[in-house]
C-alpha cells in the first residue's frame, strides 16, 4: 500500500497568489505546506527600513555602485530597489539568470511574501473586451472564460484586500467592490475637467489601489507615511505578511517552510498525478521530497515555468503537464516608458502635504468598439501618472541667481510637473519564451533560465500613439514645456511577466484549462501569471488573485468528489 501523503496540498510560492492559495486551501479545512525559496520576514519586525530617516540611509540613498554592480546588477534597476529595503531582493549573483544579451529583465524578491512587498498596488478589473481580444482579433488563444465567470471571485477578493476607488460605470473598466477613494490634488484635479472637457469619451480618475484608505479587516488606513516598497507594520497596503499569511496561519492548518529552493515535481505514471514536491535546502543543501494530493505552483510567471521545465521525466520529457509543446512560450510584459510630461502654471501657492501612495489613471479609449479608423495597430493603453510640485533642489539647474540669494531660492518649492506614462498590451508571440539552459546552472544544480523576447510592430506603433495622445492632453490641459517621451522599455521594466503556461480549452495549444488545472495532470494548478493567454493593458495582480481563488474552490470540490 502506498504511503499517506504528508499534506493535503502543497502550495510553492508565498506571494500575491501563493499567499492566497493558502489561504483558500486552509481556510476548507485541508493541511497545506507553503514552501518559499527565501527567508523569512515577519510582519512589522523585519521591515528594518520602513521608517529610515534620509540621514540614516548610507550614503543618503545614492547608489552604492561597486555593491549593486556585483551583486544587484538587475535588481538595482527597479524604482523601488534601495539600501532601506535591499534585504527584500534577489542577490544576482548568487542566484542568476542568462541575461546575454539582455532580452528581458527580470524583478525577483528572494523573501517571503515574494513581490506583493514591494508591488505598485494598482488593481483593476479585466473586462469582457480583454477576455474576448484573443479571439476577436485572432491573436492568440481564446481565453476559456469570460467576466461573468471571474466577477464573483473578484468581488471575493476585493472585500478581502480592501480596494480604495472611484466608481466610473465603464464597461471596458468594471468597477471594483471599492473603499472611499484617494483624493487627487489641485493640478490633477484641472487636467481631468480639462481632459474630460476637451476628449469627449475620455475619463480620467483616481488609481484603484489595493492601500486602504480606512481600517479593514484588522488592518490600519495609510497615513501617506511614504515609500511604501519598504514594508508597512499597519498593514495599510495588501501583502502576503498583512494579510493571506495571518489568516491561513490563523486555521492551525498552515506549515511554513523558507529558505526551501524547489527543484522539480514528481509524477507518477501510473496514477497520472503529480506525487510530490522535490526541495533543497538553501542553507544546508540537504534534499527532501514532500508529498501532496494537490500541487499548486505559484512562484511567479518566470519561476513557476522553471519548476515545470525542470520537472522533467520519461512521460514528459519537456517538461511536466507539457503535451502541447507551449510550455515556456508566449511570454508577454506591457509596454511602458512612453508618455509626456509637461509643467503646470498657475497653482504655485498650492502645495500638498505627504506621500499619497496612488496616482491618476486615464482608461483606455483606443479601439475600444472595434477598430478605429486612426489607428493602426490592435488593443489599447492606460495611462498612470501624477502632478507633483517640484522641490527646488530639484530646479537648481534652473533657478537663476548667485550668492545668498540662489541659495534661499532652493528651499522654495519649485514648479508643478504633471506626468502621464502609458502601458501598452503586447500580443502573445510564439517565440517570445524562456527556456532552461542546459549547458548553465545555478549553485542548487538546477538549470538557468534564458530569453528570447522582442517586442512586435503592434508595440511599437502604439508606443508612438501613447506619446502622441499624452502630449495632445497635456498641451490641451494647459501645460507648458511639453516633453513627448517614446523609450521603448526594457522588455519586463514593467514586472507585469504574464505567459508561459497558459490556459485555453484546446489541450494541444494550452498547459491549463478553465480551471487553471493542468491539462495533463489533475493535481496540479497554476494560478499566477504563467496563466494568462493575453495581458490586457491593466495592471494584472487582481486577476491572479481571483484567478488563484476560484481555483482552490474547484480544486477542493474536485478533491472531495474523489475526482482528483
Amino acid at each position: 500500500m502506498a504511503a499517506q501523503p504528508q499534506f493535503d496540498a502543497i502550495v510553492i510560492g508565498s506571494g500575491i497568489t501563493g499567499g492566497w492559495a493558502a489561504k483558500e486551501l486552509t481556510e476548507k479545512g485541508l493541511k497545506v505546506l507553503m514552501l518559499d525559496r527565501g527567508r523569512m520576514v515577519e510582519h512589522g519586525r523585519d521591515y528594518t527600513g520602513e521608517h529610515m530617516p534620509p540621514w540614516k540611509v548610507p550614503l543618503r540613498g545614492k547608489p552604492l555602485r561597486e555593491l549593486y554592480r556585483e551583486e544587484y546588477p538587475v535588481q538595482s534597476a527597479s524604482y523601488a530597489f534601495g539600501e532601506p529595503n535591499r534585504h527584500f531582493w534577489n542577490n544576482d549573483r548568487d542566484n542568476p539568470y542568462v541575461n546575454d544579451p539582455e532580452v528581458f529583465t527580470w524583478y525577483r524578491a528572494n523573501v517571503v511574501g515574494g513581490k506583493s512587498l514591494l508591488w505598485g498596488r494598482q488593481v483593476y478589473r479585466f473586462s469582457d473586451l480583454d477576455f474576448g481580444a484573443n479571439k476577436a482579433d485572432g491573436s492568440g488563444i481564446d481565453w476559456p472564460i469570460r467576466y461573468d465567470d471571474i466577477a464573483p471571485w473578484y468581488s471575493y477578493v476585493e472585500k478581502f484586500i480592501g480596494v480604495s476607488g472611484q466608481a466610473e460605470n465603464l464597461p471596458h473598466l468594471p468597477d471594483s467592490e471599492f473603499l472611499p477613494p484617494m483624493s487627487m490634488n489641485v493640478v490633477e484635479k484641472a487636467v481631468k475637467a480639462k481632459i474630460e472637457q476637451q476628449f469627449p469619451g475620455r475619463k480620467m480618475t483616481i488609481g484603484r489601489a489595493a492601500v486602504l484608505t480606512q481600517a479593514h479587516n484588522g488592518r490600519g488606513a495609510c497615513h501617506y507615511c511614504g515609500p511604501c516598497e519598504r514594508g508597512c507594520s499597519a498593514g495599510a497596503y495588501f501583502s502576503t505578511q498583512s494579510s493571506t499569511l495571518p489568516a491561513a496561519r490563523s486555521t492551525g492548518n498552515l506549515t511554513l517552510k523558507s529558505d526551501c529552493v524547489v527543484e522539480g515535481i514528481d509524477y507518477d505514471p501510473v496514477s497520472q498525478r503529480a506525487t510530490g514536491v522535490r526541495v533543497i535546502d538553501a542553507n544546508s543543501r540537504e534534499k527532501t521530497v514532500y508529498t501532496g494530493r494537490l500541487v499548486f505552483v505559484c512562484a511567479s510567471t518566470v519561476g513557476s515555468t522553471q519548476i515545470l521545465l525542470n520537472s522533467r521525466s520519461d512521460a514528459f520529457p519537456q517538461g511536466l503537464a507539457n503535451s502541447s509543446g507551449v510550455l515556456g512560450r508566449y511570454l508577454m510584459d506591457h509596454t511602458r516608458g512612453s508618455g509626456a510630461m509637461g509643467f503646470m502654471p498657475g497653482f504655485d501657492d498650492r502645495t500638498t502635504y505627504g506621500n499619497r501612495p496612488n496616482g491618476i489613471y486615464i482608461p483606455r479609449f483606443r479601439n475600444l468598439g472595434g477598430q478605429d479608423e486612426d489607428v493602426t495597430f490592435l488593443r489599447g493603453y492606460g495611462y498612470q501618472g501624477q502632478a507633483i510640485r517640484t522641490n527646488g533642489v530639484g530646479m537648481a539647474d534652473s533657478i537663476p541667481g548667485f550668492g545668498a540669494d540662489y541659495k534661499h531660492a532652493l528651499r522654495n518649492p519649485g514648479p508643478w510637473r504633471m506626468i502621464l506614462f502609458g502601458f501598452g498590451e503586447c500580443l502573445p508571440y510564439r517565440d517570445n519564451r524562456m527556456v532552461l539552459d542546459d549547458r548553465k546552472t545555478d549553485r542548487f544544480g538546477i538549470p538557468l533560465v534564458r530569453f528570447h523576447f522582442e517586442w512586435g510592430e503592434n508595440e511599437t506603433q502604439m508606443r508612438e500613439d501613447i506619446a502622441r495622445q499624452a502630449t495632445d492632453m497635456l498641451e490641451q490641459s494647459g501645460a507648458v514645456n511639453v516633453i513627448s517621451l517614446v523609450t521603448p522599455s526594457k522588455p519586463g521594466e514593467a514586472i507585469h511577466e504574464m505567459g508561459t503556461a497558459r490556459m485555453g480549452d484546446d489541450p494541444g495549444e494550452s498547459v491549463l484549462n478553465r480551471w487553471n488545472q493542468a491539462h495533463d495532470v489533475p493535481n496540479l494548478f497554476v494560478t499566477d501569471g504563467a496563466c494568462m493567454p493575453s495581458t490586457s493593458c491593466v495592471n494584472p495582480s487582481l486577476t491572479f488573485m481571483a484567478l488563484t481563488a476560484r481555483a482552490t474552490d474547484y480544486a477542493v470540490k474536485q478533491l472531495g468528489e474523489g475526482r482528483i
